[in-house]
């Protein structure tokens, strides 16, 4: 008798089922695992108020819709944010798909709605200078130490706030000059890192386990405990307001600076994707648009014919 093939039966499929796996098997971040649990628990507050249905694997393509133009009305939501609900419920669906081949996808004929694509801004060389400390910092304040540290490693590698709060020690190799990274999606790459970054990782780690112990997280608070992305925000923000007057000073407009610095060095942009750990090059070539636009701006202000 042939064995039947195990079928799953996608009404028992639960927004938890789903969360445990982005977070363990695909390794999101826990801020993404949890935006987008948020946004698949409203999809379903929405189809019980308006349709009756319990179940996200219930839904059709018109409920979406429907749901989507709601999110929209009166401009409650901005284009971005809805899309990004709406891409939480693609991987939702693609997750269903997974274990039923048979599922219909109601997102499939969904289009995402067009959003404008405002130019990255970056920090100036003088005023990322004016706050980071050549050398490790020397002071009685563990909390300088680490700002210092959360400021430089941002700098001289780009990475996401995530992926700094998630390193780990283990992360560095001090003999061959690199850091390892885990990207979106568990994604790993490999980025080196400057003799200056190596010493004040160096000082850091023992100041850290002279005060805390073994600790496994790299990036921690003042009392010991792993860093939480609030922390990174208010370090670089704090840090950045005296030197410079852009209105938004986080984390990611210092991965920006990062990108910014190596194309106008001429760096070549395929390695700058691989540093930034872009998925696709469209992602790296925004920052080529903006070198241009700089480029424009001082053959405006210098040709004596603009």
């Amino acid at each position: 008798m042939k064995s039947e093939k195990r079928k799953v039966k996608s009404e028992v499929i639960k927004i938890e089922d789903f969360i445990e796996y982005i977070a363990h098997q695909k390794r999101y971040s826990k801020l993404t695992a949890a935006a987008y649990e948020r946004d698949l628990k409203q999809f379903q507050a929405f189809l019980q108020a308006i349709y009756g249905v319990s179940e996200l694997t219930d839904a059709k393509s018109v409920f979406i819709r429907d749901w989507i133009m709601d999110l929209k009305e009166n401009g409650k939501m901005g284009s971005t944010s809805v899309n990004r609900k709406l891409s939480a419920l693609r991987s939702f669906y693609k997750y269903v798909k997974r274990l039923n081949q048979s599922f219909i996808d109601p997102t499939a004929k969904i289009t995402a709605l067009k959003t404008p694509k405002p130019l990255p801004i970056f920090f100036r060389e003088s005023e990322v200078s004016d706050v980071l400390s050549p050398t490790p910092v020397e002071s009685d304040s563990f909390a300088d130490v680490r700002n210092d540290m959360v400021l430089e490693i941002l700098y001289d590698t780009g990475i996401r706030r995530a992926e700094l709060i998630s390193l780990k020690e283990s992360d560095f190799n001090f003999f061959s000059l690199t850091l390892r990274v885990w990207g979106k999606g568990g994604k790993e790459r490999v980025i080196p890192i400057s003799d200056i970054l190596k010493d004040k990782a160096e000082h850091y780690i023992k100041l850290k386990r002279k005060l805390f112990g073994d600790v496994e997280n790299f990036i921690v608070t003042d009392k010991g405990e792993p860093a939480y992305p609030g922390l990174i925000y208010r370090i670089v923000t704090n840090s950045m307001k005296n030197v410079s007057s852009l209105s938004k000073r986080s984390p990611h407009v210092m991965r920006h600076t990062f990108a910014g610095a190596l194309l106008n060095s001429g760096a070549e942009i395929n390695s700058v994707k691989e540093l930034l750990g872009h998925a696709s090059l469209a992602a790296t070539q925004v920052y080529t648009h903006t070198s241009f636009e700089q480029m424009r701006k001082i053959y405006r202000n210098a040709h004596p014919r603009k």
